[in-house]
């Protein structure tokens, strides 16, 4: 049975600037963020609810007094769009059961889920929640913003059925984001 290839980091610590282009892009680092604390949950078991308040007030915004800003290295994301990321956490771990079962019929016919790097499948969770929210950006934004926190973790190839997955499902639920090839 195959299995994505580990990530290129240890998990949690993507490189010390936001992915993707140099500037500060707060809707980028609230995903990398969300697929962080997913994969926090999941690793150690604690309630999603719980990771997600021990984020919003740690690691996520200004931080307290006597709290240094850091950066994506030292765990955190200053520049994150809070709302935008506790919608996505809270929306993976609501449709969980549901986003599993797409992901299952999503990935090739020899990958199992259960058996996927837990940080690729906290990514295709996180993207496969946003890909559902109908009030979200276009398909193809969703796709290149979870490719973009992938490219920090993950290899090439990690990433190319990133993309793949990914991409099935927004054409499953997105069909309208998508023309129709001309006859």
């Amino acid at each position: 049975m195959a299995e994505a290839e580990a990530p290129k980091r240890q998990a949690g610590k993507p490189r010390n600037r936001p992915p993707g282009r140099g500037d500060a892009r707060p809707r980028t680092a609230a995903r990398l963020a969300a697929v962080q604390a997913l994969f926090q949950s999941e690793q150690s078991g604690e309630a999603p609810e719980a990771v997600l308040d021990q984020f919003v007030r740690h690691r996520l915004g200004a931080g307290g007094p006597g709290q240094s800003m850091g950066g994506f290295q030292d765990g955190r994301a200053p520049d994150a769009d809070v709302p935008l990321f506790a919608r996505i956490v809270r929306a993976s771990v609501a449709q969980q059961e549901g986003i599993d079962t797409m992901l299952s019929e999503a990935l090739p016919e020899d990958w199992k889920l259960a058996r996927l790097d837990p940080v690729l499948r906290a990514l295709l969770r996180a993207g496969a929640a946003e890909l559902q929210m109908s009030d979200g950006p276009p398909a193809r934004v969703v796709i290149n913003e979870y490719l973009d926190v992938g490219h920090e973790f993950f290899t090439q190839e990690a990433a190319r059925l990133a993309n793949g997955v990914l991409d099935r499902l927004a054409r499953l639920l997105r069909p309208g984001d998508f023309p129709a090839a001309p006859a």
